[in-house]
């Protein structure tokens, strides 16, 4: 059965198929076998992506396909060893089966109350409909330069109960035109915009590995990629890193 990582948001334009596509660049340049699941039917914004990919003979490969629904993508899942729920720009009633259906939810906002209210909102109903607090995490996007703003949304998201990634994706053009081109954010031709790329998806690799309990059942084929531990196939170790694509 693949890990299953689900990407939700209250709004659009926070950062969710920029979180999606990196995480799965990630893995699948660490040879997992990987899959994202649009289900934004209506943007289709990391279908797109990699339609831009292909269109420019990006590696590795990220396979993305356009899901209707939660158990569409599902059905799926066995094929894979890891399947990434890209949610809808807006909660509906697919939001709660992603997060049921996901070892671990990750929820992409910008640090303005305008993005943090509704996100915190969201993971409110989230645990009040029976999803546990540790299974969600916070992750900021599209940040300024403010270590005090960002330190502030982070004692925003800890006061209302939840947790959020150390590490924070700022604001670049290089990054979007990256996007343009069908990259990921760790595909820039900056190294230093790449390494915070790099430790954001390390923080959420990480994560995994934690909610992912039965990881040491999975193939060990699948563990013992370059850059990846054969103690769990989430555990990214410190060297040698993941040679990136360029």
């Amino acid at each position: 059965m693949a890990v299953v990582v689900g990407i939700v948001s209250q709004k659009g334009g926070v950062g969710k198929s920029t979180i999606a596509r990196l995480l799965a660049r990630e893995y699948a340049n660490a040879g997992w076998q990987v899959k994202i699941a649009d289900l934004d039917i209506a943007q289709g914004t990391s279908f797109n992506w990699q339609a831009r990919r292909l269109r420019n003979d990006v590696k590795p490969v990220v396979p993305v396909e356009r899901f209707g629904t939660v158990e569409q993508a599902l059905r799926v899942a066995d094929h894979y060893d890891l399947l990434i729920l890209d949610g809808p720009p807006h909660s509906t009633a697919g939001t709660l089966r992603i997060a049921q259906a996901s070892d671990l939810v990750l929820l992409p906002s910008g640090l303005a109350l305008d993005d943090l209210e509704p996100s915190v909102l969201l993971a409110q109903e989230l645990t009040q409909k029976g999803i546990p607090a540790g299974k969600l995490a916070f992750a900021f996007c599209r940040i300024g330069d403010s270590d005090a703003e960002l330190t502030e949304a982070r004692e925003y998201v800890n006061q209302a109960g939840f947790r959020a990634l150390q590490e924070a994706m700022p604001e670049r053009v290089a990054f979007r035109r990256a996007f343009d081109q069908g990259r990921s954010a760790t595909e820039t031709p900056f190294t230093s915009l790449n390494d915070r790329a790099d430790a954001i998806a390390q923080s959420i690799i990480n994560l995994v590995k934690g909610a992912h309990k039965d990881g040491e059942n999975r193939p060990s084929t699948q563990a013992q990629h370059e850059g990846y531990s054969s103690e769990h196939p989430g555990a990214k170790v410190a060297q040698p890193r993941p040679a990136r694509a360029r």
